[in-house]
């Protein structure tokens, strides 16, 4: 299981980073597994008593935009938009704690902006 508040804390520091690299960052939102169906994502921790997901949307230049939503079993829906003809899903399973998480991060914004270390 991830700690999802860490991985929050691990979005929450690469965000000034990736905005002085000129990307939009979107809230962090939240899923409560507890929640009824269909589960609405909240973007105010508080309201969330069992989280099960956390995720962001980050927007670069043109059409390019990454959205992660990483579940607490240690996978994530990573879908991206790099180009006209470049756009699809990454690989995103075995993901073990937030420090794994925050690796990947960076890999998938280089990928897509073609940003490295923008989170520095």
């Amino acid at each position: 299981m991830v700690d999802l508040d860490e991985v929050a804390a691990v979005l929450a520091g690469q965000m000034v980073g990736w905005t002085s690299a000129g990307l939009e960052v979107g809230q962090v939102t939240w899923r409560d597994a507890d929640a009824s169906w269909p589960q609405p994502l909240e973007t105010d921790r508080t309201r969330v008593h069992d989280p099960d997901s956390v995720g962001v949307i980050i927007s670069g230049p043109g059409e390019a935009e990454l959205s992660v939503v990483l579940f607490r079993g240690g996978w994530a829906d990573v879908d991206f938009i790099a180009g006209l003809d470049d756009a699809g899903c990454l690989p995103a399973s075995g993901i073990a704690s937030a420090s794994d998480f925050e690796a990947r991060m960076d890999q998938w914004i280089t990928r897509v902006f073609g940003i490295c270390d923008a989170a520095q």
